[in-house]
């Protein structure tokens, strides 16, 4: 709900107002609003009654009287009634949402791709498998070991 830019709101809530039996006759009017998913119809209901599922996800908003907005909005409206154009209206834009989609799930793939990779990379950068190999390696048993530790001894001077 909060993303929907609030000139389009207010735009959409002095329609609602001019379009009212009540709220064009005053000069500033409440209006509430909410995703149509969020409205509940209960059995029992007058007719235009309605209850909400959520109540947090109910907004309102003060509206003045502006019949400047109300005329431009008029002006560029389009009524369509074919149905097929419609649907064809509505499927296009399923579809553009989809590309969408898709287009965001490769990004995302290919940035968690390019994480695995850098990972890889570090991890191999930190291991010692490309150093440690058995036939550079000596044990001391191959060092000719001495009752004392000198054999150990020269090893280690050698080493350091």
């Amino acid at each position: 709900m909060d993303d929907i830019p609030k000139d389009c709101i207010t735009d959409c809530c002095s329609l609602v107002k001019a379009n009212s039996i009540a709220g064009c006759k005053q000069a500033a009017s409440w209006i509430i609003y909410t995703r149509w998913k969020n409205l509940k119809k209960e059995q029992g209901f007058a007719p235009g009654q309605v209850t909400y599922h959520r109540p947090e996800n109910v907004r309102r908003l003060k509206i003045e009287k502006n019949n400047s907005i109300v005329r431009q909005i008029e002006k560029s409206k389009r009524e369509v009634t074919d149905t097929a154009i419609l649907a064809k209206e509505q499927q296009d834009r399923l579809r553009e949402i989809q590309q969408e989609k898709k287009a965001k799930y490769k990004a995302d793939e290919k940035a968690r791709k390019l994480l695995e990779l850098e990972r890889k990379k570090e991890k191999e950068a930190r291991s010692y498998d490309r150093i440690m190999h058995d036939d550079k390696m000596t044990s001391n048993a191959d060092m000719g070991a001495t009752e004392d530790s000198t054999a150990a001894e020269d090893y280690e001077d050698d080493f350091m």
